[in-house]
């Protein structure tokens, strides 16, 4: 029996998440049921009217807005409580087209991926500005840099999961976690994929991305924070083989200066040379101990992990039993 939840992320989404949940399909092949999931973010309209008006199976309401990042994880969690094979997460704006879902979760049906993203037609996309599609073409590019995978479209919200997939995510990033779990799944070695999906016009703005300015600020400091989490020794040695580097440079000018026996002592250029270098050494050694810390962690994550899956599987004993 492969069961499949479909969760959506809802912040006063009453205008547009009737549209979203009358077109997500009923019947899939190779999935035997197929139920519903929407996650209240504290809406402070008529969200959660709709969903259930829409008979929607599972409703999960936070207690206020809690942002993107928080509500997508507490829908996983929830999922998996209900015991969910797989998760498809879509957005209530109708931005992508239900009628994909079919075409996302192909790959993990056929056990060829873990994640599979849905990557937008973002060239084609009228609704984008030029701007937009730039910084969402760099933007993925970035993250693929950073987390050694292959996917055109980081921050597309259309994407599925297996079981153990959404076990093994912690999203700690308030503000979105499309770049942060696609991250996460090349660090730690998860099989993820990318298949082309269709979109739909979207009259309303992004409620996530504020400016353009704001949106690239705030998506590199999330690159940056896991790159740190996961890659520290690698971080920090690169961060501080620059100062070390014009150290040695400056304290190698110095030596050529004296050895030639000018009459200057250029004392601040031997001082300024220093410091670089130490700065250098001690940004080597905060690499060493974050390290250290990163394998603690791992440790800590691999214990989660076992916790989560005994927690989901008494859930599920006890959910069959009644």
């Amino acid at each position: 029996m492969t069961k499949l939840i479909i969760q959506i992320p809802c912040y006063n989404e009453e205008a547009t998440l009737g549209t979203t949940l009358s077109e997500l399909p009923k019947q899939i092949y190779g999935v035997d049921s197929i139920e519903f999931l929407v996650i209240d973010d504290g809406s402070k309209d008529r969200t959660v009217e709709v969903a259930k008006a829409f008979g929607v199976e599972h409703i999960v309401s936070l207690p206020h807005n809690q942002g993107l990042a928080k509500a997508f994880m507490a829908g996983l969690e929830a999922s998996l409580k209900a015991g969910a094979d797989i998760i498809v997460n879509t957005d209530a704006d109708n931005q992508y087209c239900a009628d994909d879902i079919s075409k996302l979760i192909e790959p993990i049906l056929y056990r060829q991926a873990d994640i599979v993203v849905g990557a937008r037609p973002i060239w084609k996309t009228k609704h984008f500005s030029l701007t937009k599609k730039m910084l969402q073409k760099f933007g993925s590019w970035v993250v693929r840099r950073a987390s050694n995978t292959n996917i055109p479209d980081a921050p597309s919200g259309f994407r599925a999961f297996n079981r153990e997939a959404a076990l093994r995510f912690n999203v700690f990033n308030k503000y979105t976690y499309t770049l942060e779990t696609i991250i996460q799944a090349g660090q730690k070695g998860m099989k993820i994929t990318s298949v082309p999906i269709r979109t739909n016009f979207v009259v309303r703005p992004s409620r996530l991305v504020k400016s353009n300015l704001s949106y690239v600020v705030r998506s590199l400091f999330t690159i940056l924070r896991i790159f740190m989490l996961y890659k520290p020794l690698r971080f920090f040695f690169t961060l501080g083989s620059v100062p070390f580097s014009i150290g040695v440079c400056l304290g190698i000018r110095w030596l050529i200066f004296f050895f030639i026996g000018t009459e200057r002592t250029r004392i601040p250029s031997l001082i300024l040379a220093a410091i670089l270098i130490l700065i250098g050494f001690q940004l080597w050694m905060f690499g060493l101990v974050a390290d250290l810390m990163a394998a603690n962690r791992q440790l800590l994550e691999d214990n989660q992990l076992r916790m989560r899956r005994q927690e989901m599987d008494q859930e599920n004993k006890l959910g069959v039993r009644s």
